[in-house]
């Protein structure tokens, strides 16, 4: 079976909206220090470009998790497999996620932070399916809702390719 990728969101907007969601960041932690966790892998491409149009002192940190279930969804109960480097306590958390599709994983996760006495804690995504949620999350940022089809570039991968493409595509797959 073959597949191509079809542009969902160029390089441009992409990039464009990267730097709205920042500017909105930085004018509400303005005075502020933000830590920002990255969930790995798909997260590390938009956080490394949002981190960078930050202008308030940042801090970053990495947590890579997996969820327990059969192949096909997600149970929400979440393994860590990477813990963070860094406690929370008193800080002002930026949770930097690639997409949220039904919120079952983030919303075990974000209860699981929550529970590390941080100052604050909000929520920033790059893709949102909202049609797909199943679990009560708040999206503090959002840079796109998209609709409920397959998505690679910017992180985002299938069978591990297309991670570095730098728009937002959507996967076709043809027979060969």
């Amino acid at each position: 079976m073959s597949e191509t990728v079809r542009v969902l969101i160029s390089e441009e907007e992409v990039e464009a909206r990267i730097q709205e969601i920042a500017d909105q960041i930085n004018r509400d932690y303005a005075g502020r220090e933000i830590h920002m966790i990255c969930v790995l892998k798909g997260g590390v491409f938009f956080m490394c470009e949002l981190a960078k149009k930050i202008k308030v002192p940042v801090s970053l940190d990495f947590m890579s998790v997996s969820s327990y279930g059969d192949d096909t969804k997600s149970s929400g109960v979440v393994k860590i497999v990477k813990d963070l480097d860094q406690p929370l306590e008193g800080k002002e958390v930026l949770v930097v996620e690639d997409i949220i599709d039904s919120g079952r994983t983030l919303s075990y996760l974000l209860n699981i932070l929550k529970n590390r006495n941080p100052h604050s804690v909000h929520l920033c995504t790059l893709l949102d399916k909202p049609e797909r949620r199943v679990a009560d999350v708040k999206v503090d940022y959002c840079c796109f809702d998209i609709p409920d089809e397959f998505v690679v570039g910017y992180g985002l991968d299938y069978a591990q390719k297309y991670r570095n493409l730098p728009y937002i595509g959507v996967v076709e797959l043809g027979a060969d």
